[in-house]
């Protein structure tokens, strides 16, 4: 488990720390932040994959990335509006957000197996 030490030299583990940083309404308002930070990047990478994809080679084509990066936009947005319905009240959501970000989770590594190709076709 990750340590670390407080400025009065005490060793506490990080989780300890982080609910020591404030309660968790606090916590949850950095989630629902890093989670809206997320959809801003997921979208930006989107807009710049098509863009560079059209100014190189002038179609998109039909590849495993493209279909990969699609699915984790759409996995990214259905997590971002669970995460709404949580907020607002509705906790069966929950379970939703929960198996979606799991899911996010391979869907990223898909994403990214399949882009080391893309990243290959633009070196020299």
């Amino acid at each position: 488990m990750l340590r670390t030490k407080t400025r009065d030299g005490n060793h506490v583990t990080f989780i300890d720390w982080m609910w020591r940083i404030g309660s968790p309404r606090n916590l949850s308002n950095f989630h629902y932040f890093m989670g809206w930070c997320l959809v801003s990047l997921v979208l930006l990478l989107l807009l710049i994959g098509i863009i560079g994809t059209l100014g190189h080679f002038g179609s998109l084509g039909q590849s495993s990335h493209l279909f990969a990066g699609l699915t984790v936009v759409i996995l990214v947005l259905i997590s971002a509006g669970t995460a709404i319905l949580i907020r607002t009240g509705y906790d069966w959501a929950r379970r939703i957000h929960v198996a979606t970000n799991i899911v996010i989770l391979f869907a990223l590594a898909w994403v990214s197996f399949t882009g080391w190709s893309v990243v290959q076709k633009y070196l020299p």
